[in-house]
């Protein structure tokens, strides 16, 4: 899973998120801190009204909790997620010195991003490509 922190760089950098089923993310409470939530039609859904998403829980018995606002929410993108984002620019992933590397083209650069695991170092490499857009 993404480290919480990298998500939270890739939101404020202006990652979008547009919840389908199998996504997970975290509520930004102190309260729900360490709790990691699955949007599934099951329990959790995403509504669209005009005045933006919101995650409808259903039958939720842990605790009393109808509905939060994406804005209160922080996606966590899956390693398949993130390298469908880098779309084009993505040229390989590998194993390298107790971690991994992603191998992208930005600007017509070759651009190597390391961490030690996959979905982080795509992560590292999508935020380097956001931020290359703005």
């Amino acid at each position: 899973m993404i480290s919480y922190q990298l998500a939270a760089e890739l939101r404020d950098a202006g990652l979008v998120w547009k919840p389908v089923d199998g996504d997970q993310f975290r509520i930004a409470a102190p309260e729900l801190a360490g709790d990691v939530f699955t949007v599934s039609t099951m329990t959790i859904e995403a509504h669209e009204f005009p005045t933006g998403t919101i995650l409808g829980f259903n039958g939720t018995t842990e605790w009393a909790l109808d509905s939060v606002a994406i804005e209160d929410a922080l996606w966590l993108p899956r390693e398949d997620q993130l390298r469908t984002l880098l779309r084009s620019s993505f040229r390989a992933l590998r194993g390298a010195d107790g971690g991994y590397e992603v191998d992208v083209e930005l600007l017509g650069r070759p651009r190597v991003f390391a961490a030690p695991e996959p979905v982080d170092a795509y992560g590292r490499a999508l935020l380097a490509l956001i931020e290359l857009s703005r």
